[in-house]
C-alpha cells in the first residue's frame, strides 16, 4: 500500500511551498495555502478560491488535517467542551474556556492516557495513541472558529500526558507560537512527572508555563493517587523541578487537586509547605470535580480556604482554581466517556 498523504496542516511554510511546487504550481502558492490554513480556517483545498479551480478540483481529496466536531456540550458559564473526531475515527476532547479578558483552550496531547490517576476519568479509558502536532493545533483552530474570537491561552491539560509525546507537543508549541501567534508564556504544559522528561523539557529552553500535577505532599499518598508515581520518588521529582527552574529561569506551578478527607487536611498543607520551601514556585489548588467512576468528594469552602491559608502563612504563593464547565462534563475524560456510553446504549 502507498503511504497516506501527509496532511497539509502538519507542514511548515517551506514544506508547503515545496509540496505545492511538486503539483505544478508556483512557489508563492505555498504562502497562499498557509494563510488559508491558519488565518481563514480552510478545511479543504476547494475552499481556497484564489488558487486555480482546475488544480483545486484535481487535488480536492488531499487531506488538510482538520477534525470534525462530533459533539459539543455547553455549560451555563459558557465553557464549551468538544468531542472531536479525528481522521482515523478516534475521539478526543478539547475545551474552550471564555472569560472577559481571554479565551483559553484546554487541549489533549494523546488519545486516552496511560498514567491511570485514580481520580481521573481519562485514565479509566486507557491509552490508545499519541496525537500528531497538527492534531493538537487543530483543536485550537477549531475553538477559535467556534467562538469567532482569537485564542489567547492554551493549556496542555486535556487527555494524555504531554511529556510522553514531547516531540509532537514541542512542534505544536512552536506552531502555536510562530504561526498562530500565541506567546509562549501564554502556553502551559502540564505533567504528572516522568523520570528524565522534565530535564528534557528544560533543555528545550521554552518560555512556556510549566505545571506539575503533584496532588500529595509525600510519596506514599502520591503513589496511592497516581500509581505511576512508584517509578518516580517525590524527592527526585522535586529535584528535577528545581533543576528546571535553574535551567530555564522559569518558575514551576504545582497543581494540587483537593480531595475531601484524603489530601486536604492542615497537616498535608504543612507538609507540602516544607517540601516547597526555597525555590521559585506557585501552587494552584483545584477543588475536586467529581466523576462517577470513583467516590472522591470535593472539600468544603472552609477546608479549601484553610489549606490555602496554611500555605500562605508559610509564604508559599498559592491560588485556588475552580473548575469551569462542570455541568458540561468538563473534568478530563468525562464527556468522552459519557458519550461512548450513550452511543453504546443505542446500538
Amino acid at each position: 500500500m502507498a503511504p497516506s498523504p501527509v496532511p497539509l496542516l502538519s507542514l511548515s511554510l517551506p514544506e508547503l511551498t515545496a509540496w505545492v511546487q511538486t503539483t505544478g504550481q508556483p512557489a508563492y502558492r505555498g504562502k497562499q495555502i498557509h494563510q488559508w490554513l491558519y488565518q481563514k480556517g480552510a478545511r479543504s483545498l476547494n475552499t481556497m478560491t484564489d488558487l486555480p479551480k482546475a488544480w483545486r478540483e484535481k487535488n480536492s481529496d488531499y487531506p488538510i488535517g482538520r477534525s470534525v466536531i462530533d459533539h459539543c456540550a455547553v455549560a451555563p458559564d459558557h465553557t464549551r467542551k468538544y468531542l472531536l473526531r479525528l481522521a482515523d475515527g478516534l475521539i478526543i476532547e478539547t475545551v474552550g474556556i471564555p472569560s472577559s479578558k481571554r479565551l483559553t483552550v484546554c487541549v489533549s496531547s494523546q488519545v486516552g492516557c496511560a498514567m491511570d490517576c485514580n481520580f481521573c476519568a481519562t485514565g479509566k479509558g486507557g491509552f490508545i495513541r499519541n496525537l500528531q502536532s497538527y492534531e493538537i493545533v487543530d483543536q485550537v483552530l477549531t475553538v477559535q472558529e467556534e467562538f469567532q474570537e482569537r485564542v489567547s491561552n492554551v493549556v496542555f491539560m486535556g487527555m494524555g500526558e504531554p511529556l510522553l509525546n514531547l516531540p509532537e507537543v514541542v512542534k505544536a508549541v512552536e506552531c502555536l507560537n510562530q504561526v498562530v501567534g500565541i506567546g509562549q508564556r501564554a502556553l502551559t504544559i502540564s505533567t504528572v512527572g516522568l523520570p528524565g522528561k522534565i530535564r528534557q523539557l528544560a533543555d528545550r529552553h521554552l518560555q512556556v508555563t510549566f505545571a506539575v500535577s503533584l496532588h500529595a505532599p509525600n510519596q506514599t499518598l502520591r503513589q496511592s493517587l497516581i500509581p505511576s508515581a512508584r517509578h518516580y520518588p517525590l524527592e527526585q521529582l522535586l529535584a528535577d523541578c528545581r533543576a528546571y527552574v535553574e535551567t530555564t529561569g522559569r518558575r514551576v506551578t504545582f497543581e494540587y487537586v483537593l480531595l475531601a478527607g484524603v489530601n486536604d487536611q492542615p497537616v498535608h498543607a504543612e507538609e507540602l509547605a516544607q517540601k516547597l520551601r526555597g525555590f521559585q514556585t506557585h501552587v494552584n489548588l483545584i477543588p475536586y470535580n467529581p466523576i462517577s467512576e470513583v467516590d472522591y468528594q470535593r472539600p468544603t469552602e472552609a477546608q479549601i480556604n484553610q489549606f490555602a491559608q496554611v500555605l500562605s502563612d508559610h509564604r508559599i504563593a498559592v491560588s485556588v482554581r475552580y473548575s469551569r464547565g462542570v455541568q458540561a462534563d468538563a473534568a478530563c475524560g468525562q464527556l468522552r466517556a459519557s458519550r461512548q456510553e450513550e452511543l453504546t446504549a443505542t446500538v
